[in-house]
Protein backbone atom coordinates (compact mmCIF):
# COMPACT_ATOMS: atom_id res chain seq x y z
CA UNK A 1 0.00 0.00 0.00
CA UNK A 2 1.04 3.43 -0.84
CA UNK A 3 -0.21 6.72 0.14
CA UNK A 4 0.50 9.52 -2.29
CA UNK A 5 0.32 12.83 -0.45
CA UNK A 6 2.52 15.38 -2.57
CA UNK A 7 3.74 15.60 -6.19
CA UNK A 8 5.51 12.63 -7.64
CA UNK A 9 9.13 13.15 -9.50
CA UNK A 10 9.05 13.78 -12.90
CA UNK A 11 7.79 11.23 -15.28
CA UNK A 12 6.34 9.37 -12.64
CA UNK A 13 2.72 8.27 -13.28
CA UNK A 14 0.73 10.65 -11.49
CA UNK A 15 -2.94 10.09 -12.35
CA UNK A 16 -5.35 8.26 -14.66
CA UNK A 17 -8.67 9.76 -15.95
CA UNK A 18 -11.19 7.76 -18.70
CA UNK A 19 -13.47 9.97 -21.01
CA UNK A 20 -16.43 7.95 -21.42
CA UNK A 21 -20.11 8.39 -23.25
CA UNK A 22 -22.37 7.36 -20.52
CA UNK A 23 -20.86 8.55 -17.13
CA UNK A 24 -24.08 6.88 -15.09
CA UNK A 25 -23.14 3.45 -17.03
CA UNK A 26 -19.54 3.65 -16.38
CA UNK A 27 -19.89 4.44 -12.68
CA UNK A 28 -22.53 1.37 -12.31
CA UNK A 29 -19.44 -1.04 -14.07
CA UNK A 30 -16.30 0.72 -12.51
CA UNK A 31 -18.22 0.18 -9.03
CA UNK A 32 -18.80 -3.26 -9.28
CA UNK A 33 -15.09 -4.06 -10.65
CA UNK A 34 -13.76 -2.32 -7.89
CA UNK A 35 -14.56 -1.11 -4.60
CA UNK A 36 -14.77 3.14 -6.28
CA UNK A 37 -17.09 5.91 -4.87
CA UNK A 38 -18.02 8.62 -7.00
CA UNK A 39 -17.37 12.41 -6.36
CA UNK A 40 -18.12 14.34 -9.87
CA UNK A 41 -15.39 13.52 -11.83
CA UNK A 42 -13.07 11.30 -8.83
CA UNK A 43 -13.15 7.94 -8.26
CA UNK A 44 -12.48 7.40 -4.35
CA UNK A 45 -11.47 4.54 -2.68
CA UNK A 46 -11.76 4.91 1.26
CA UNK A 47 -12.78 8.49 -0.05
CA UNK A 48 -9.50 9.66 -1.47
CA UNK A 49 -9.33 9.88 -5.27
CA UNK A 50 -7.58 7.18 -7.09
CA UNK A 51 -8.62 7.77 -10.41
CA UNK A 52 -10.68 9.70 -12.94
CA UNK A 53 -14.07 9.60 -14.87
CA UNK A 54 -15.42 12.02 -17.05
CA UNK A 55 -18.24 12.43 -19.72
CA UNK A 56 -17.19 13.02 -22.87
CA UNK A 57 -20.13 12.05 -26.25
CA UNK A 58 -17.23 11.90 -28.39
CA UNK A 59 -14.77 9.64 -26.88
CA UNK A 60 -12.63 7.29 -28.32
CA UNK A 61 -12.81 5.27 -24.25
CA UNK A 62 -9.23 4.95 -23.73
CA UNK A 63 -7.69 5.15 -20.24
CA UNK A 64 -4.88 8.29 -20.04
CA UNK A 65 -1.97 8.14 -18.21
CA UNK A 66 -0.63 11.46 -16.49
CA UNK A 67 3.35 11.82 -15.80
CA UNK A 68 4.42 14.14 -12.92
CA UNK A 69 6.26 17.15 -13.45
CA UNK A 70 6.81 20.07 -11.33
CA UNK A 71 6.88 22.50 -14.32
CA UNK A 72 4.86 21.58 -16.98
CA UNK A 73 5.47 24.34 -19.33
CA UNK A 74 9.43 23.40 -19.31
CA UNK A 75 8.40 19.97 -19.86
CA UNK A 76 6.03 20.55 -22.53
CA UNK A 77 8.65 22.57 -24.46
CA UNK A 78 10.98 19.70 -23.70
CA UNK A 79 7.98 16.94 -25.47
CA UNK A 80 8.06 19.33 -28.59
CA UNK A 81 11.88 19.60 -28.92
CA UNK A 82 12.28 15.65 -28.34
CA UNK A 83 9.75 15.01 -31.65
CA UNK A 84 6.56 14.73 -29.75
CA UNK A 85 3.42 17.19 -30.49
CA UNK A 86 1.30 18.80 -27.63
CA UNK A 87 -2.66 18.45 -28.37
CA UNK A 88 -3.33 20.95 -25.72
CA UNK A 89 -0.83 22.81 -24.15
CA UNK A 90 -0.16 24.09 -20.66
CA UNK A 91 -3.64 24.55 -18.97
CA UNK A 92 -4.74 25.60 -15.45
CA UNK A 93 -7.04 22.98 -14.26
CA UNK A 94 -9.06 25.02 -11.44
CA UNK A 95 -6.98 25.36 -8.28
CA UNK A 96 -5.56 21.82 -8.45
CA UNK A 97 -2.87 22.09 -10.63
CA UNK A 98 -1.67 22.29 -14.09
CA UNK A 99 -1.63 20.12 -17.05
CA UNK A 100 -1.01 19.29 -21.00
CA UNK A 101 -2.08 16.68 -23.02
CA UNK A 102 1.00 15.89 -25.62
CA UNK A 103 1.92 12.60 -27.99
CA UNK A 104 4.68 10.82 -28.44
CA UNK A 105 6.59 10.28 -31.62
CA UNK A 106 4.99 6.24 -31.64
CA UNK A 107 1.63 8.26 -31.58
CA UNK A 108 0.75 7.73 -28.25
CA UNK A 109 -1.01 10.00 -26.29
CA UNK A 110 -0.18 11.07 -22.50
CA UNK A 111 -0.83 13.79 -20.22
CA UNK A 112 1.44 16.00 -18.23
CA UNK A 113 0.22 17.01 -14.42
CA UNK A 114 1.77 19.65 -12.29
CA UNK A 115 -0.19 19.27 -9.19
CA UNK A 116 -1.27 22.58 -6.63
CA UNK A 117 -3.36 21.68 -4.63
CA UNK A 118 -4.24 17.91 -6.09
CA UNK A 119 -0.77 15.70 -6.37
CA UNK A 120 -3.00 13.31 -8.28
CA UNK A 121 -3.93 9.89 -7.24
CA UNK A 122 -3.97 9.31 -3.83
CA UNK A 123 -3.98 5.42 -3.19
CA UNK A 124 -1.42 3.28 -5.85
CA UNK A 125 0.11 -0.27 -5.11
CA UNK A 126 -2.98 -1.69 -3.28
CA UNK A 127 -6.22 -3.50 -4.45
CA UNK A 128 -8.58 -0.96 -6.41
CA UNK A 129 -5.75 1.01 -7.07
CA UNK A 130 -3.16 2.22 -10.00
CA UNK A 131 -0.22 -0.36 -10.07
CA UNK A 132 1.35 0.09 -13.57
CA UNK A 133 1.51 1.49 -16.85
CA UNK A 134 3.18 -0.03 -20.23
CA UNK A 135 3.97 1.33 -23.47
CA UNK A 136 2.80 -1.35 -26.06
CA UNK A 137 3.74 -0.24 -29.47
CA UNK A 138 5.22 -1.61 -32.49
CA UNK A 139 8.05 1.51 -32.86
CA UNK A 140 9.79 1.12 -29.75
CA UNK A 141 12.87 2.82 -30.61
CA UNK A 142 11.21 6.13 -31.12
CA UNK A 143 9.55 5.90 -27.79
CA UNK A 144 12.08 5.08 -25.91
CA UNK A 145 14.48 7.83 -27.46
CA UNK A 146 11.68 10.13 -26.45
CA UNK A 147 11.20 9.40 -23.24
CA UNK A 148 14.38 8.75 -22.16
CA UNK A 149 15.24 12.36 -23.33
CA UNK A 150 12.45 13.85 -21.77
CA UNK A 151 11.92 12.54 -18.54
CA UNK A 152 15.69 11.56 -17.87
CA UNK A 153 14.51 7.74 -17.96
CA UNK A 154 17.07 4.59 -17.99
CA UNK A 155 16.23 1.89 -19.96
CA UNK A 156 17.34 -1.98 -18.88
CA UNK A 157 15.61 -4.82 -19.85
CA UNK A 158 14.08 -7.85 -17.84
CA UNK A 159 15.52 -10.88 -17.14
CA UNK A 160 12.23 -12.19 -16.57
CA UNK A 161 11.26 -11.48 -20.20
CA UNK A 162 13.92 -12.40 -21.70
CA UNK A 163 11.64 -13.48 -25.02
CA UNK A 164 9.82 -10.47 -25.11
CA UNK A 165 11.62 -6.89 -26.91
CA UNK A 166 10.82 -4.81 -23.19
CA UNK A 167 12.59 -2.41 -21.47
CA UNK A 168 12.03 -0.97 -17.71
CA UNK A 169 11.47 2.90 -17.84
CA UNK A 170 13.34 4.21 -14.42
CA UNK A 171 13.54 7.57 -12.88
CA UNK A 172 16.62 8.91 -12.39
CA UNK A 173 16.77 7.48 -8.72
CA UNK A 174 16.39 4.31 -9.89
CA UNK A 175 12.60 3.91 -9.51
CA UNK A 176 10.86 2.00 -11.74
CA UNK A 177 7.91 3.44 -13.35
CA UNK A 178 6.80 1.71 -16.19
CA UNK A 179 8.02 0.08 -19.31
CA UNK A 180 8.02 -0.37 -23.38
CA UNK A 181 6.93 -3.52 -24.98
CA UNK A 182 7.97 -3.65 -28.78
CA UNK A 183 5.19 -5.70 -29.98
CA UNK A 184 5.60 -5.55 -34.26
CA UNK A 185 2.12 -7.01 -34.42
CA UNK A 186 0.18 -4.30 -32.57
CA UNK A 187 -2.23 -2.43 -34.82
CA UNK A 188 -1.82 0.68 -32.88
CA UNK A 189 0.62 2.07 -29.69
CA UNK A 190 -1.40 2.65 -26.15
CA UNK A 191 -0.37 2.86 -22.53
CA UNK A 192 -1.89 0.04 -20.69
CA UNK A 193 -3.05 0.31 -17.47
CA UNK A 194 -2.89 -2.17 -14.94
CA UNK A 195 -4.99 -2.05 -11.08
CA UNK A 196 -4.56 -4.18 -8.68
CA UNK A 197 -7.29 -6.46 -7.05
CA UNK A 198 -7.71 -8.50 -3.99
CA UNK A 199 -9.17 -11.14 -6.61
CA UNK A 200 -8.62 -11.50 -10.41
CA UNK A 201 -11.24 -14.15 -10.76
CA UNK A 202 -14.17 -11.94 -9.00
CA UNK A 203 -13.11 -9.05 -10.67
CA UNK A 204 -13.27 -11.05 -13.96
CA UNK A 205 -16.74 -12.11 -12.67
CA UNK A 206 -18.35 -9.12 -12.06
CA UNK A 207 -16.90 -7.32 -15.49
CA UNK A 208 -18.49 -9.94 -16.91
CA UNK A 209 -21.93 -9.25 -15.27
CA UNK A 210 -21.71 -5.76 -15.81
CA UNK A 211 -21.46 -5.67 -19.82
CA UNK A 212 -17.66 -6.04 -20.05
CA UNK A 213 -15.45 -8.52 -21.73
CA UNK A 214 -12.30 -10.64 -20.38
CA UNK A 215 -10.57 -12.54 -21.46
CA UNK A 216 -8.86 -15.60 -19.39
CA UNK A 217 -7.60 -15.66 -15.90
CA UNK A 218 -4.12 -16.84 -16.07
CA UNK A 219 -1.79 -17.41 -13.59
CA UNK A 220 1.83 -15.13 -14.55
CA UNK A 221 4.99 -15.06 -12.83
CA UNK A 222 3.84 -11.41 -11.64
CA UNK A 223 0.24 -12.74 -10.33
CA UNK A 224 -2.78 -13.60 -11.53
CA UNK A 225 -4.15 -11.73 -14.50
CA UNK A 226 -6.79 -11.22 -16.53
CA UNK A 227 -7.32 -8.21 -18.95
CA UNK A 228 -11.05 -6.85 -19.00
CA UNK A 229 -13.08 -4.26 -21.82
CA UNK A 230 -15.46 -2.36 -20.24
CA UNK A 231 -18.91 -1.72 -22.11
CA UNK A 232 -17.53 1.71 -23.83
CA UNK A 233 -14.18 -0.62 -25.41
CA UNK A 234 -11.31 0.45 -22.71
CA UNK A 235 -9.34 -2.00 -22.40
CA UNK A 236 -7.31 -2.42 -19.32
CA UNK A 237 -5.30 -5.01 -16.99
CA UNK A 238 -6.25 -6.62 -13.34
CA UNK A 239 -3.70 -8.25 -11.33
CA UNK A 240 -3.89 -10.33 -7.94
CA UNK A 241 -0.22 -9.96 -6.44
CA UNK A 242 1.00 -12.84 -4.84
Amino acid sequence: MSSVDTNQPLGTPTWIDLAVPDLDRARSFYGSVFAWTFDDGDCLLRGLPVAGLHQDPDATSAWLVHLATDDCAATAGAVTSAGGKLLRPPHDVGTRGRAALAVDPSGTPFGLWQGATFPGARLVNEPDTLVRNDLITPTAPPARAFYRTVFAFTLDGNPDLAEADFTFLRRPDGHEVGGIFHQPDAPASFWATTFEVADADASATNALNSGGKVTAVTDTQYGRMATVTDPFGAEFTVIARP
